[in-house]
């Protein structure tokens, strides 16, 4: 299936980019040679092929979430660089 330079243009406006008129020949020819290759796609036979939205089966590889205790209060404040009683000291992020 080929594009003719109307076509071209008128993908260039909904995707909202600007192309010059030599792009516009360049991406005629490539948008063209995309859709011949999908075009062979319909001579491949499908009968019997269950349908997917994946090409792999999809499987959780993230651990278990498991509950356990925190972390003594004193522990947290061990690290902090400035602290002030049982609190981080942070500098102020917002003007009053």
């Amino acid at each position: 299936m080929a594009l003719d330079r109307a076509d071209v243009e008128h993908i260039a406006i909904l995707a909202r980019i600007g192309i010059t008129k030599e792009e516009v020949e360049t991406f005629r020819e490539q948008l063209s040679d995309i859709l011949e290759q999908f075009e062979t796609l319909k001579d491949v036979d499908t009968t019997g092929v269950a349908a997917t939205g994946h090409a792999g089966q999809l499987e959780t590889v993230l651990r278990e979430d498991v509950a356990s205790d925190s972390l003594e209060q004193e522990q947290v404040l061990s690290n902090a660089p400035r602290r002030e009683g049982p609190l981080f000291r942070v500098k102020a992020v917002l003007e009053e």
